[in-house]
């Protein structure tokens, strides 16, 4: 019997199943730490391992690293070895999970800068395959969707076990298995993608429209994690304890599967601008929600709606390079963008928090957005190909 071929109208041949989800299993694995960064990140403040402001570096520079290792893969490296590649980068993170024990203040620092190179390019294995289908939002919401589920089992297990019971520690030696047991997904990847359209004497980087929607991408992405990085410590101004901030985490995941699973219904049905639109606003009144020092249910309910449009949007922002470059070189660095802007975030809101302060990542935040969706507006609205938007 044949195996069903999911991946159609791609560049080069269609994939099967196996090698699918085995490439999304990579990009899995590249971010399960994201979906747990407030509640790691805050307990190491917590253990006096790390300052307030040293958690938006340390978010930074992991982040930082892992964008520019997928960018540069991006750009550089040919498509093949993949199988080896990915077993390799498996290893890499899984001894940075291990170094992490123990480790304070500048220590943690530089061996997350150091797991973000691994992590990046597990990433680029997994939107080297998305950037290549006929519907990437449709697949893109397959990845979110899978990746959501897996950062909700292990944000449920470290609220409710392994972070009361062994502390940040016990958190990265379970990241550290998982990244083990990606080398198993990474037999299964394909050998080799095929190659992107490119013109004779081409570096195989974007061309100016697309470096804009890369560049707005940065930002609008920028802002969210500008504030997310700090949802420990906004609880804790809110009133509420470090037990609320994990919770809110898992419950965000579980929304953020939701997120993931709208984009894949509506993928290739309803165009990104749209999409960016409506998230904004929702995302506007989760964070002046944050403001109003909400009881414990509304801080949790208002974090889910945000993570649920965080995702949303994420999807979308594969399309929106493809209208601006319909060679999919831009897509392909989608991915790395997205981390990049989940550095310098973080980086920007180090500079407008206090211990005693984190409300100005609120502000920060606002501007970020505002100004990131009307980078987006300008590309949608300039395309010569807005009728035929992805």
């Amino acid at each position: 019997m044949t195996q069903p071929h999911l991946v159609r109208d791609a560049i080069g041949p269609d994939l099967p199943l196996d090698e699918v989800m085995a490439a999304i299993a990579l990009g899995v694995v590249s971010l399960l730490l994201a979906g747990v960064l407030p509640a790691i990140l805050g307990e190491l403040a917590d253990e006096h391992r790390l300052s307030v402001a040293g958690i938006g570096l340390t978010a930074t520079f992991e982040a930082l690293a892992m964008g520019l290792a997928a960018a540069c893969a991006g750009i550089v490296l040919p498509a093949r070895h993949l199988k080896w590649i990915g077993a390799g980068a498996c290893l890499l993170l899984a001894l940075a999970d291990f170094a992490t024990l123990a480790a304070q203040d500048t220590g943690v620092m530089a061996i997350r800068a150091a797991a973000g190179v691994p992590e990046g390019i597990l990433l680029w294995i997994t939107i080297g395959m998305i950037a290549r289908t006929g519907t990437p939002e449709r697949w893109a919401g397959v990845f979110f969707t899978a990746l959501t589920a897996g950062q909700l089992v292990i944000a449920f297990l470290f609220a409710q076990w392994i972070l009361p019971a062994f502390g940040a520690d016990g958190g990265f030696a379970a990241l550290a298995i998982v990244s083990l047991a990606g080398i198993a997904a990474a037999i299964f990847v394909p050998s080799r993608y095929a190659p992107l359209a490119q013109e004779p004497g081409d570096s195989g980087a974007p061309p100016l429209r697309g470096w804009f929607a890369l560049f707005a991408t940065l930002v609008y992405i920028g802002a969210t994690a500008t504030v997310g990085v700090y949802l420990q410590p906004l609880a804790h101004e809110a009133g509420l304890g470090a037990d609320v901030a994990w919770t809110a985490v898992w419950v965000s995941l579980a929304a953020q599967i939701a997120g993931g699973a709208t984009a894949t219904l509506i993928g290739g049905h309803v165009r990104y601008f749209t999409v960016f639109v409506i998230s904004t606003a929702i995302m506007l009144a989760t964070w002046i929600a944050f403001l109003l020092h909400p009881p414990a249910w509304a801080f949790i309910a208002a974090n889910a709606l945000g993570g649920y449009v965080t995702i949303l949007v994420s999807a979308f922002l594969v399309p929106m390079t493809i209208e601006a470059d319909p060679s999919r070189r831009t897509a392909v660095l989608s991915g790395s963008t997205q981390v990049l802007a989940s550095a310098l975030g973080p980086f920007a809101a180090s500079f407008v928090v206090a211990d005693d302060n984190v409300r100005g990542v609120i502000g920060l935040g606002v501007l970020l957005l505002f100004l990131g969706l009307g980078l987006i507006a300008a590309l949608h609205f300039t395309s010569a190909r807005n009728s035929h938007t992805v």
